[in-house]
């Protein structure tokens, strides 16, 4: 009977994660603590779930990567790479960022590029950002530490008394896999959507919102009048009065006190509102407000901005900036640009002060696209110690002189002696979201396989795939860890399908290796869906993506990927050795 109630519960619970009204750290520990508090389960285990060694060791990595995202090293590659034929200059620039993410945290790496390559004038933005992300994932599987679903999956592999992964297991499977996406990727990334239309002006437009105060020039005058249909790189789509919607505006429409004007536009043309007293930008005044520097950036899936409306924040204090514009890729913002729900990938215009880069919250909050980097670049010599002891600590973990854990809580310590990373910056930028996340899936999974859950999900598996034994159930395994990783992301997917993997290789009495294998690729494979990793937020607004450029390019790589990884796998980590 308790099997069939955790059952259930899970059901909610991706019901609940899918409708996306709640903090998917805040489901994982409500059930984890439902389930120790209802079912009983057994309290030091409980509270060891979020002290993991793996935990710890994922936790110690983000950190250490916060210096090594500092290095200049970037800066000047992107550049050399796209020169040359577009399909061999997206080869060159996936072919490095994959190497690249195997070692350093991917979303550091798509960070640390993604303003420079969209700046560059060697490809439009749009034929380069996405193959980023996605290169970018492909890295991550070839090592324990390309992603955190690998450590999460280790984790959850040594907390159920399996040996753990060596530094460099995933890479018999995930160099192939790679390495075939790759090519189809460099090829598919030529029929990306060119959203320049002949300047760069078209992926850069901006919805901005101005508001006609009382006793402005502009009151008693149309549109056309007061020459708003005529202003330079700008457009007045819509007009918000009264809590009611005009929308188009039309020429002829005379203009009222307290009017919210809507425009959509160019960065650079911002400024031509400044000509117009009595405007004000977002409940500033254009004229001081557009003095300021103005500063692209992107919301980050950290950032307390996400899922608040600017209404409900006192962004100047907590920034030292205006919001001068929102982008949400291509789609239309009507109404109030104040009162939008803002979302994770999200693009503002800001108008920065003087303290903007002072400010300790920016990189939790936001990638800068453009402007002037907020953090301080390492040095040569910085960056040679940083490097230098970070890949010491990989190679003597490979070579298992030295245990991942505590190479890199030494490394942590010299950062912090160098002075390279300071104790504050942990705080600021410690994965507290994560941990949590993942210390209650850890909790879950222990639920699931104990109360019988997660055999009775087999169960339904082997009746789906009758006739095909162990073979039905490897690929089911498969297949369930990639549309969770789909439908929800990479760890929620690993946290739920390692369980019913390690449940289907003891039902079949098969070598759990190869299930715990599959159950990684899998959840690394979110490569449809713009919305359930970090790095497709991050370039979805910035390469003006629809959802749909996700799946063109994304459904033949994900066929080429599953196909390498269920041939691959099994054949290098055969089900029965």
């Amino acid at each position: 009977m308790t099997a069939y109630l955790v059952l259930a519960s899970l059901a909610v619970l991706l019901a609940l994660l899918l409708s996306g009204r709640f903090k998917p750290a805040s489901l994982f520990v409500s059930w984890a603590v439902g389930y120790h508090l209802l079912i009983g389960t057994d309290e030091k285990s409980f509270l060891a779930s979020y002290v993991n060694p793996g935990l710890v060791t994922l936790a110690l990595l983000l950190m250490v990567s916060l210096v090594l995202e500092r290095a200049p090293l970037l800066d000047a590659l992107p550049a050399r790479l796209l020169r040359g034929r577009p399909t061999f200059a997206v080869l060159r620039l996936t072919g490095f960022t994959a190497i690249a993410s195997a070692f350093i945290n991917n979303t550091a790496i798509v960070a640390a590029l993604l303003g420079i390559l969209a700046r560059q004038r060697h490809l439009p933005p749009s034929r380069v950002l996405l193959p980023l992300s996605y290169a970018a994932i492909l890295g991550g599987i070839t090592t324990l530490i390309g992603t955190s679903t690998n450590l999460v999956v280790n984790a959850f592999a040594v907390e159920a008394g399996l040996p753990p992964m060596g530094m460099f297991d995933l890479a018999w499977a995930g160099v192939p896999i790679a390495v075939v996406c790759l090519i189809v990727l460099a090829i598919g990334s030529r029929h990306l959507p060119l959203h320049e239309g002949g300047s760069e002006t078209q992926a850069q437009r901006y919805f901005l919102e101005a508001r006609v105060m009382p006793g402005a020039p502009l009151v008693g005058r149309t549109i056309e009048q007061n020459r708003l249909r005529q202003l330079d790189g700008l457009y007045l789509v819509e007009i918000v009065r009264q809590g009611h919607l005009i929308s188009p505006a039309s020429p002829s429409e005379v203009l009222q006190a307290d009017d919210r004007l809507i425009f959509t536009g160019e960065i650079a043309k911002v400024s031509t509102l400044q000509r117009f007293p009595g405007l004000q930008l977002f409940g500033h005044q254009s004229g001081a407000l557009l003095h300021s520097n103005l500063v692209e950036v992107v919301i980050t899936g950290e950032s307390e901005l996400d899922g608040r409306t600017l209404r409900n924040l006192d962004f100047r204090t907590m920034f030292d900036a205006g919001v001068v514009g929102i982008r949400r890729s291509s789609q239309q913002l009507s109404g109030q640009l104040g009162r939008i729900v803002l979302h994770a990938g999200d693009c503002l215009l800001l108008a920065t002060g003087a303290d903007f880069g002072q400010h300790r919250n920016l990189d939790r909050n936001f990638v800068i696209v453009s402007g002037a980097p907020v953090r301080p670049r390492l040095s040569p010599g910085q960056s040679l110690l940083a490097f230098a002891g970070f890949f010491a600590v990989i190679v003597l973990a490979a070579l298992e002189r030295l245990p991942l854990l505590p190479g890199l809580l030494m490394l942590t310590g010299l950062f912090i002696a160098a002075g390279l990373l300071e104790v504050a910056e942990m705080r600021r930028r410690f994965p507290f979201e994560l941990v949590l996340i993942i210390g209650s899936a850890l909790s879950i999974a222990r639920v699931m396989e104990d109360s019988g859950a997660a055999g009775l999900i087999v169960q339904a598996m082997s009746a789906v795939s009758a006739g095909h034994g162990v073979w039905g159930a490897f690929i089911g395994a498969y297949l369930i860890t990639l549309l969770l990783t789909e439908m929800l992301t990479n760890n929620a997917a690993a946290a739920l399908g390692f369980p019913i993997a390690l449940a289907a290789a003891r039902a079949f009495d098969a070598d759990p290796t190869p299930f715990i294998m599959i159950v990684c690729y899998g959840a690394s494979a979110g490569l449809l869906v713009p919305f359930g990793y970090q790095t497709h937020l991050m370039v979805f607004s910035t390469g003006h993506y629809r959802a749909m450029d996700f799946v063109r390019l994304g459904l033949p790589i994900t066929l080429a990927y599953s196909a390498v990884a269920l041939t691959v796998v099994p054949y290098l980590f055969p089900l029965y050795p």
